[in-house]
């Protein structure tokens, strides 16, 4: 759990509302133009289900478990979580699996009450534990992160009664975004590229929203 975001600075990030009925097609069309075509894609879902508010990187990592997807590869689910004990051990994993991975680091955050519901895509990595003064490894080149509740006051016991309804609907959202990029990466395979292509950005499609 980031309890509270760094700020990137001079790095890029965009913002989405959950409710915004443009939200899948935005972010995708975002991460078609951030994600290198030539690259594995690799998202990690950092959080816990023992907590409400910090499981939705869990959550999203076991929508997009069921979804099959064909293209990216995810690590964190309800099943088998990513958290704090097991991160390195995580990331070890995935630098064997994987040649040249690009990671997608995704984890919910607290933040003001006027970016409740945000959902946050940002340039460089999730720095879990960091709020909490944890040497915890940073995840990713870039990273999603969700805001689920309120910072500032008793931040822990904040987080224990997020309420599950919010933390839902944001992780419906964001898999949905990533199954519609992984349709996109297929498409974009389907065609043997030449290696010029391959620094190409994503072709153009029309996300389907839910």
């Amino acid at each position: 759990m980031n309890l509270k975001r760094r700020l990137f600075s001079q790095k890029q990030e965009e913002r989405y509302h959950y409710e915004d009925e443009k939200m899948i097609l935005d972010m995708t069309q975002t991460l078609k133009e951030w994600v290198p075509a030539n690259r594995d894609v690799v998202i990690v879902c950092i959080g816990t289900d023992r907590s409400t508010g910090d499981s939705l990187g869990p959550l999203i990592g076991s929508l997009l478990e069921d979804a099959n997807l064909k293209h990216i590869k995810v690590y964190g689910t309800l099943d088998e979580p990513v958290h704090a004990v097991n991160l390195q051990e995580k990331l070890d994993l995935i630098k064997e699996r994987h040649r040249r991975p690009y990671i997608i680091g995704i984890d919910a955050c607290l933040g003001k009450v006027s970016s409740v519901g945000n959902i946050i895509l940002g340039e460089g990595p999730v720095k879990p534990g960091a709020a909490v003064k944890k040497q915890l490894p940073d995840v990713g080149e870039i990273h999603v992160t969700g805001v689920v509740n309120v910072s500032g006051f008793m931040e822990y016991f904040v987080l224990q009664n997020t309420r599950l309804n919010i933390v839902m609907h944001m992780a419906k959202r964001i898999s949905k975004t990533f199954e519609n990029f992984d349709q996109q990466i297929g498409l974009n395979r389907t065609i043997t590229p030449s290696p010029e292509a391959l620094t190409k950005k994503w072709s153009q499609f029309s996300p389907v929203e839910e």
